[in-house]
């Protein structure tokens, strides 16, 4: 690929500060739109496009920004961590900020219960006087520490080192607090008003015999359904935004889920009746399940929107092709 002519690039003042009372520390419970399987029958992928609705929360974004959203964890996961901790998950416990909550109750809405870490393991080691924990936690140890921790999670480690169980109050306190998972937004505001859309890839996989997923993904893709209202707030990126003259051309690379920005980038663009050319490259595995949005681009190619599209299916040939390839 010849480099393209270089172009002055600029970028756009961020989104004024919006007098939203909803943010990072008072999410806004958007509904959700809808919730739609981008990839076809066949495909070994489950990537889903989903629509919130802002309307009421006083929240803008430009295209660049992300959405953060508010997960919970699924009810196998927090059995797995009741039963491998020997508790019912009836028990009471305090949790920061909060107060005192049944722990089954906690474990869902409240503690990260699945990303292990030195920390994590540092306060199972003393809740479960684990020797054992502790010669792994030792200085000289941490490539045999790096080692366990590969394709483990908390579940694991209570199962390896606390195999007595643990007091309610013992397990609450080696969590951190559930953190919001961030991802690229992929509409643009001035095309679905009141409206936040993304695409998001349900992670799912086995390690150490047991099935593992994302979190995030999975509670998207498992337990929002349409009308369920979701807990978000705006994440604003201020060294990703489109360049503040229309007629600038822009070149994208977006291989999977990496495309979301760049639709809210081109249906920006479209909106504006921006004159500058664009150009796609987007990659996945087959051409026949999983050309995210391919209606989509050809409808942008069609109305000059978009000024061209080069695609990558690594799985459709012998040899793997890559977008950058």
């Amino acid at each position: 690929l010849a480099p393209a002519a270089t172009a002055p690039v600029s970028f756009v003042a961020a989104a004024a500060a919006t007098t939203s009372e909803y943010g990072k520390k008072n999410p806004f419970p958007a509904e959700t739109i809808d919730s739609v399987v981008l990839n076809g029958e066949g495909t070994s992928k489950e990537t889903l496009h989903l629509e919130f609705s802002l309307t009421g929360s006083g929240l803008a974004y430009e295209p660049g920004d992300a959405l953060a959203v508010l997960p919970v964890n699924a009810p196998d996961t927090v059995k797995a961590i009741i039963q491998a901790s020997k508790l019912t998950g009836n028990e009471d416990v305090e949790v920061k900020n909060v107060g005192r909550k049944l722990l089954a109750d906690a474990l869902r809405e409240d503690f990260d219960i699945t990303a292990i870490s030195r920390a994590v393991l540092t306060k199972l080691a003393e809740a479960a006087d684990s020797a054992t924990l502790r010669e792994l936690l030792a200085e000289g140890a941490k490539e045999r520490l790096k080692e366990y921790n590969q394709g483990r999670e908390i579940v694991d480690a209570i199962l390896d080192f606390a195999p007595n169980g643990l007091s309610a109050e013992a397990l609450a306190g080696i969590f951190r607090k559930l953190p919001p998972r961030l991802y690229s937004i992929a509409s643009s505001p001035l095309a679905h008003e009141d409206e936040v859309h993304l695409t998001v890839a349900a992670v799912r996989y086995e390690t150490h015999g047991r099935k593992r997923k994302g979190v995030c993904s999975t509670y998207l893709a498992d337990l929002v359904k349409a009308g369920d209202p979701v807990q978000v707030f705006v994440q604003p990126n201020k060294n990703f935004r489109l360049p503040a003259d229309g007629s600038t051309p822009v070149i994208m690379v977006g291989p999977g889920t990496g495309v979301a920005p760049f639709r809210a980038f081109v249906e920006h663009r479209a909106a504006l009746g921006s004159t500058g050319k664009s150009w796609l490259f987007f990659g996945d595995q087959h051409y026949t399940y999983d050309f995210l949005y391919q209606l989509e681009w050809q409808d942008f190619l069609k109305e000059g929107a978009l000024t061209r599209l080069d695609v990558a299916f690594s799985r459709d040939q012998p040899e793997k092709v890559y977008v950058q390839d």
